[in-house]
């Protein structure tokens, strides 16, 4: 920390992203990235803007906005796009936080929430999951704060369902309540709080190209909501970076929405490997949470999860230990290809033994 460096950031302790490793082979399920590339007429669509990158891009998001509403079935008016989800989730929190208007979220779930809060100065409270690593919505009804919930819950991959989430709102009709859903597409059909966004202002929906969509490196996400909500993220978006989505992502979005079949294959095939990835690691004596999500929550009955981890790249793979106490035994695990699936459980019957 240099001399220079404000007193009131001080003390702010950054998010840790998941490694990205460069020049090693290993099998990566760290960051819940999908296994599958785009496909090619997402490629093509990138590769048509890419002679015009002297140009700024449309800060306004025109044709992929249009196609997010009509894949929504809301306005236009009721999209606002992000530079990843991470992007927009801040904006949410400089919108709707400030010291009379605090923040409730899980003390398990995505690790940025509490570095936003504290970016922005939000106070926050962190409500404890049950034993069982779910959300317990009754905590949540009649609070009085600003709500986030990632469902998906990362990084248990617990899902909170829907009828739940639309007691939380209505419970709280002059507070936020925002539903992370980067992993939603994973968890089935009518899983999504979107259609909620018709009947309750309240209601903030944010979602991300990175998982579902296969495009992490391309940094998409956006957010749907009433459009009095999306008009103030949109005045902290163009009070920060109107121009915060470059042009070939904006195409590379538009193209991908044309191509639901292609990502409806992926996530059966994620969902599948899932489910054979759950059954395989309780055989070889691990604990898994269920998950709705293109991850798993396992702990291994005898090692720690430290060790576990260290042994695991020892031999090629890489997951991802979140270091908090109370999941210090807990590894998150991406699903990966089928076969990197079962070699990863093959090595951990190996490692056990």
């Amino acid at each position: 920390m240099s001399r220079f460096f404000s007193k009131t950031h001080a003390n702010l302790t950054p998010y840790t992203p998941g490694e990205q490793p460069r020049g090693e082979k290993l099998i990566k399920l760290n960051t819940n990235e999908s296994p599958f590339p785009p496909p090619q007429s997402v490629i093509a669509a990138i590769a048509r803007v890419s002679s015009n990158l002297q140009l700024y891009s449309d800060p306004q998001g025109t044709e992929l906005r249009a196609a997010l509403a009509a894949y929504h079935g809301v306005a236009p008016e009721q999209i606002s796009l992000g530079n990843g989800s991470d992007e927009t989730l801040a904006f949410a929190f400089a919108a709707f936080g400030d010291a009379e208007h605090s923040f409730a979220f899980p003390d398990i779930t995505y690790g940025f929430y509490p570095v936003f809060a504290a970016l922005f100065k939000v106070p926050f409270t962190e409500i404890p999951l049950t034993d069982s690593f779910e959300i317990d919505f009754r905590d949540y009804l009649n609070l009085g704060k600003n709500i986030v919930i990632a469902n998906p819950n990362a990084p248990t991959g617990i899902t909170l369902p829907l009828g739940d989430i639309e007691q939380i709102i209505k419970s709280n009709p002059d507070n936020i309540v925002i539903i992370d859903e980067a992993y939603i597409d994973f968890a089935g059909e009518g899983a999504s709080a979107v259609p909620l966004t018709a009947r309750y202002d309240n209601l903030l929906v944010v979602r991300t190209f990175s998982k579902s969509r296969n495009l992490a490196g391309a940094r998409l996400g956006y957010a749907v909501g009433n459009a009095a909500l999306i008009s103030d993220l949109e005045t902290i978006r163009y009070s920060f970076n109107p121009y915060n989505i470059n042009s070939l992502t904006l195409a590379a979005g538009a193209a991908a929405l044309r191509e639901n079949d292609y990502y409806a294959q992926n996530w059966a095939e994620i969902a599948r490997t899932r489910s054979l990835t759950i059954s395989g690691l309780r055989q070889a004596g691990l604990t898994v949470l269920p998950s709705a999500a293109n991850f798993v929550f396992a702990k291994h009955p005898t090692l720690a999860g430290p060790d576990l981890l260290a042994r695991l790249r020892e031999r090629g793979f890489l997951v991802r230990n979140l270091g908090q106490p109370r999941i210090r035994d807990w590894l998150r695990i991406t699903i990966g290809a089928a076969g990197d699936m079962e070699k990863l459980i093959e090595t951990i019957k190996v490692i056990g033994g």
